[in-house]
């Protein structure tokens, strides 16, 4: 997954405004406590900071990937 892809997936998913709210204030316990845009930043993989997000916010398998999305493979450990 780009960050390009998660940014849209982020709005189709949650809604532009909202989704950009979750970006700078939710806090991603998993990834020690980091805000969404601050885990990229610090370069964990968008896949990884997608899957965070859409576990710590309950979002089921059915909706995660949006409508026209197939789940990306994993990164390489």
């Amino acid at each position: 997954m780009r960050e390009r892809e998660f940014w849209e997936l982020l709005e189709e998913v949650f809604g532009r405004g909202y989704g950009r709210s979750l970006s700078v204030d939710q806090r991603l316990t998993a990834l020690d406590n980091m805000t969404v845009v601050e885990a990229l930043a610090a370069g964990v993989e968008p896949r990884v900071v997608w899957n965070v997000l859409c576990d710590q916010m309950d979002v089921p398998d059915s909706r995660r990937w949006g409508a026209d999305h197939n789940a990306p493979p994993m990164p390489a450990a």
